[in-house]
């Protein structure tokens, strides 16, 4: 049993709590919703929050499990939900203010099988406007809790922002060019991006259909399995759902790694990327080695021309879902959204059938490298956290953004599951963190070698000191 406080127990060991009766779903919830009252003016990471509907739903939890009911490990955990994922008892926004009162007439197939797992839904989460890169200007944008003068990440700020602080044990992020792997970073947090179609997006709010992925953002691999397991699987809804039986990626998560081969390309991972993160991704390597991993060296596929596309491929992609409300009420877009939008709707065909023919290069020599190797191992991003000054200075060159996706990006092309673990801290003491890359439907290799290495590390474990 961890010494952790409440707040920040780990999801797999508050549910095993609940299931013993030695703490109350309804009591968990009361302490959540109060630490919220009390930190979240300071970090504003929830756009809303469902204080009666959630000791509500905590009270139900109670009783079922007083009657032996399980539901299984996220019966009665507190969680927060990314505000671009439709619910029918709140409004979904999707961090803009066109939508800022619509209230869906279903749920989110994710927010449906999160509630039927038992989860206690706490509120919606910020995030940037229509999960673009920035926060409309009319909103208060989330404040990383580990320093509010640091980058929080973008899309999924909110959801970054509230399981770092301890406002909830899990939240949902999504992710079309790093916006899962992003706030996890800077956060310190685990963060699943599943395979493009593992996770249904009916009732997902899009940015980019083809490139967006939903997944779990929580503080271990454990927990962020234990919500996949739950949001995971096909969906008569959504036709681009894998048609896949879903594994229960709890059950092998403590076999170990002995014999997984690791790839690393020293070239892709190395050249051009701040010392501190190469650093921590070496040692990284050697903890992976020790565990029974055996690396190996690899060719990464060629990649820049592609990162450099991602701008180009998602304009077109969120012009199309913004038909609707653009042009027709473009004043009440924010400057970046509509920038990108505008772009998207000057793309010729022969510009996008560029994109998608280097796409499908860089896929099938991704598909190949993985006959060779299990895993890849790369950093998240090629700096440490960014400062909001910084960051702003960044925004006025593209070439810097090119830059900070060349590890997410590529894999939001490719579908590619990845999962994003701190591992290390920098000299400013805020997270380092990295990823590990597999194949597509590798999700339980993933969670177990994030396990595997958690098992022997304690970066996930380092808090903000925000108490």
């Amino acid at each position: 049993m961890s010494t952790d406080p409440i707040h920040y127990k780990q999801i797999t060991e508050l549910s095993e709590l609940f299931r013993r009766g030695e703490l109350l779903p309804s009591k968990v919830t009361e302490a959540m919703l109060s630490r919220i009252e009390k930190l979240d003016g300071r970090f504003h990471g929830y756009a809303l929050v469902l204080a009666e509907r959630a000791m509500a739903r905590a009270k139900v939890c109670d009783a079922e499990l007083a009657k032996g009911i399980w539901r299984g490990p996220l019966h009665g955990v507190p969680i927060g939900l990314k505000d671009l994922c439709y619910t029918t008892f709140a409004p979904t926004a999707g961090g803009t203010t066109i939508h800022a009162k619509f209230v869906p007439s279903f749920n989110a197939t994710i927010v449906d099988r999160l509630e039927h797992a038992g989860a206690v839904t706490l509120g919606k989460l910020k995030m940037t406007e229509g999960a673009y890169t920035s926060h409309h200007p009319d909103d208060q944008a989330p404040l990383n809790p580990w320093n509010v003068e640091y980058w929080v990440g973008s899309s999924s700020s909110g959801s970054g922002v509230a399981t770092s602080a301890g406002l909830c044990f899990g939240s949902i992020g999504s992710d079309t060019g790093g916006s899962i792997r992003f706030p996890s970073a800077t956060c310190g947090l685990t963060g699943i991006k599943p395979t493009w179609g593992r996770v249904s997006r009916h009732g997902v709010f899009p940015l980019a259909d083809s490139l967006d992925h939903v997944g779990p953002m929580c503080r271990s691999a454990a927990d962020a399995a234990a919500m996949l397991g739950v949001i995971a699987g096909a969906d008569v809804n959504d036709p681009t759902a894998l048609q896949v039986p879903v594994p229960n990626y709890l059950a092998g998560i403590g076999d170990g790694i002995r014999g997984l081969r690791i790839g690393m390309d020293r070239s892709y991972t190395q050249d051009g990327i701040d010392p501190q993160v190469v650093a921590a991704l070496l040692d990284a390597e050697r903890t992976l080695a020790a565990l029974g991993a055996d690396i190996r060296e690899v060719k990464f596929p060629v990649y820049e021309k592609l990162v450099s596309m991602w701008i180009p491929m998602c304009s077109i992609e969120t012009a199309e879902a913004h038909l609707e409300t653009y042009p027709s009420r473009k004043s009440e877009y924010g400057p970046d959204l509509a920038q990108l939008i505008e772009q998207g709707r000057s793309m010729s065909g022969v510009e996008i059938a560029q994109i998608h023919h280097e796409r499908l290069k860089f896929c099938g020599s991704l598909s190949a490298l993985f006959r060779d190797v299990d895993l890849l191992l790369i950093p998240t991003m090629p700096v440490p956290i960014p400062t909001l000054t910084k960051m702003g200075e960044y925004g006025a060159d593209p070439s810097v953004l090119l830059s900070i996706l060349r590890f997410t990006a590529v894999f939001d092309f490719s579908g590619s599951p990845t999962i994003t673990l701190p591992n290390g801290i920098a000299s400013d003491g805020l997270p380092l963190s990295m990823q590990l890359v597999g194949p597509h439907l590798s999700e339980d290799v993933l969670a177990r070698s994030g396990h595997a290495f958690q098992s022997v590390t304690d970066w996930h474990t380092r808090r903000a000191l925000i108490d």
